[in-house]
């Protein structure tokens, strides 16, 4: 691990990522949009420095010369692309360049497999503008480390559960989930192995290199659903049909539920060196409920 970290998006996994950080001794500083987020990083022992990735002429003074920069922050919602981490590589003057960027992208980008296995070789082909805005992210900081020398790895992560990140409002509000015979498969990971695996990415993986993160047990939203309410025994939510799924789930759920792979987290477990806190879903969810 390097001295000098910078956070840029330093949400739950940023925060964890950071204490984990910090606790090898390196000093960290992360990217603060408001007063109010200052005073919440200046808390945890975060040094704040003022930024937006909206505003680009506001992150000039990033200190990222020789830092190892963790890049969490989400594209913009709408088009096809990534202005913002566009202008984070261009806010950086020559002579300022970061040691490494660990990138946090999104499976999203090999679109749907039809439920094959899906490894760091398959193709990138996203079919939806939430997958097509991280691919163009991805091969945005892919071309502006390579002319800039600067190396680089990108995880590409299924979906994040952990304390705080359960579907307990969805539950507890009666929405419908996709008939288990229907369901496509999906796949996820602990936010707390999240945070282990980007530590292990910035000490161990090679630049340029691409990981799958998941915990390599993929299920479906159903069964995940049903999981945590049996493990809050809470009723299972109703499973609708997908032509009744159209009509009565958001968007963003239909997104979801429009695309099936199964990830192969090999790769990750071997060159990462990781061994998972939350192997199992079963574990993972027991583990979060206990959290505060």
């Amino acid at each position: 691990m390097v001295e000098k970290v910078l956070i840029i998006g330093c949400g739950n996994i940023g925060k964890s990522v950071a204490r984990l950080a910090s606790a090898n001794h390196a000093t960290v500083t992360a990217m603060a949009r408001s007063t109010e987020r200052v005073a919440e990083l200046q808390q945890l022992g975060i040094v704040p420095i003022s930024g937006n990735l909206d505003d680009p002429p506001s992150l000039k003074s990033l200190p990222t010369k020789d830092a190892l920069v963790f890049y969490f922050a989400p594209p913009p919602g709408g088009g096809i692309t990534d202005p913002r981490l566009r202008a984070f590589c261009a806010s950086i003057a020559a002579g300022n360049e970061p040691q490494k960027v660990v990138y946090i992208s999104t499976s999203g980008v090999y679109g749907d497999s039809g439920g094959a296995l899906v490894t760091e070789e398959t193709p990138a082909t996203p079919q939806t503008a939430r997958g097509k805005r991280r691919l163009d992210a991805e091969t945005a900081l892919r071309e502006w480390c390579t002319e800039r020398q600067v190396a680089h790895v990108i995880l590409r992560v299924t979906g994040i559960y952990g304390p705080g990140r359960l579907p307990i409002q969805q539950l507890t509000s009666g929405q419908p989930v996709l008939l288990e015979a229907a369901a496509p498969f999906t796949n996820r990971i602990h936010a707390e192995d999240l945070a282990r695996i980007c530590i292990a990415a910035a000490d161990r993986g090679e630049s340029g290199e691409i990981f799958n993160i998941s915990d390599g047990q993929p299920g479906t939203l159903t069964q995940y659903f049903n999981a945590v309410a049996d493990a809050l025994t809470l009723p299972r939510p109703r499973q609708v049909t997908l032509e009744e799924a159209r009509k009565v789930m958001t968007p963003l759920m239909l997104s979801y539920i429009g695309e099936s792979r199964r990830m192969d987290n090999s790769k990750m477990l071997r060159k990462l060196g990781i061994t998972l806190l939350y192997p199992t879903l079963e574990a993972g969810i027991r583990a979060s409920l206990k959290s505060p």
